[in-house]
C-alpha cells in the first residue's frame, strides 16, 4: 500500500472514530507517537493524516498541547443552536417576513469537486437546489444548495420553502455545528440580476460553503450569491 493510501486510510479510521464519539467534541487525540504504534507508520504519515482532518474541520492543533477535536464554545452562540454562530437566512432574518421561491428541485450525481467536498463517490445522489430567498417583499440571495441524499433523507419541495436547517435540526434530529466559508465579490449572471432585482453593474457576495454536522459529516456545499446592499457577515472565530 502507497504512502498516500496510506495515511488516507488512517485519516478515514479517525474519522469514523469521531463520528461514532469514541472521540467527543473537546478530546484530544493520541499523541502522534502512540498514533505511529498504533498503526505502525512513520511520524510523516501520521502528520498527513492530522492534516487531512485539519483541512476537513474536524480537529485542531494546539501548539504544545496536542491535536483536539474541534468544539464548538457555547458561550459564544446562541442556546438554540450551534449553528446560530453562521447561522442560515432564516436564523439572520428573523423577525422579518421571510419568503422562498423555488427554483429548481431534483436528484442528480454530484459533480467531483462537490463529490470531495461532501466526502461521496460521484457515483452517489444529491439533492440539487436552486431558491430565491426574500425578505420584507424584497429579494435578497440565490442559492444553489447540493446535498447528500442518503445523509439528509426524505427532503421534499415543501421543505425547501422554509428553513432547511430547522428540518434537519427540529425533524432528522441532527445537531448542525460549523462551516468552511469562502466569500469573494463576483459579477451576478443577468439571470441573477434579474432574480435579484440589480439594475447597473453591481456586484453580488458570492458564498461558497461546506457545512458540516456534529458528528464532523459534512452535510452541504452550497454557493450563494447575496445582494451586496442587502447582507452583512458576522463571524464567531473558535481557537
Amino acid at each position: 500500500m502507497s504512502g498516500g493510501a496510506k495515511y488516507q486510510q488512517i485519516a478515514d479510521t479517525i474519522r469514523e472514530a469521531i463520528r461514532k464519539g469514541d472521540y467527543l467534541p473537546g478530546s484530544q487525540l493520541p499523541l502522534v507517537k502512540d498514533l505511529c504504534t498504533e498503526f505502525a507508520v512513520s511520524r510523516i504519515t501520521i502528520k498527513h493524516a492530522i492534516d487531512e482532518l485539519v483541512r476537513d474541520g474536524l480537529v485542531v492543533k494546539r501548539r504544545g498541547a496536542g491535536t483536539f477535536v474541534k468544539a464548538v464554545d457555547d458561550s459564544a452562540v446562541s442556546k438554540r443552536s450551534k449553528f446560530s454562530q453562521f447561522g442560515g437566512f432564516s436564523e439572520y432574518y428573523s423577525g422579518h417576513k421571510i419568503h422562498t421561491e423555488v427554483l429548481h428541485f431534483a436528484i442528480i450525481h454530484p459533480d467531483v469537486e462537490v463529490a470531495g467536498q461532501l466526502k461521496i463517490s460521484p457515483d452517489d445522489f444529491v439533492y440539487d437546489i436552486q431558491r430565491l430567498r426574500c425578505a420584507d417583499g424584497e429579494p435578497v440571495v440565490i442559492e444553489y444548495t447540493q446535498m447528500p441524499m442518503d445523509l439528509i433523507t426524505g427532503l421534499k419541495e415543501k421543505h425547501l420553502k422554509d428553513s432547511l436547517y430547522r428540518y434537519i435540526e427540529g425533524t432528522l434530529g441532527m445537531h448542525i455545528q460549523f462551516a468552511h466559508r469562502t466569500v469573494r465579490a463576483v459579477m451576478p449572471t443577468e439571470m441573477e440580476q434579474e432574480l435579484l432585482g440589480i439594475t447597473g453593474k453591481m456586484p453580488v457576495l458570492e458564498v461558497q460553503q461546506t457545512a458540516f454536522l456534529s458528528d464532523g459529516r459534512p452535510f452541504e456545499y452550497s454557493l450563494s450569491r447575496h445582494r451586496g446592499d442587502k447582507m452583512d457577515f458576522k463571524a464567531v472565530s473558535v481557537r
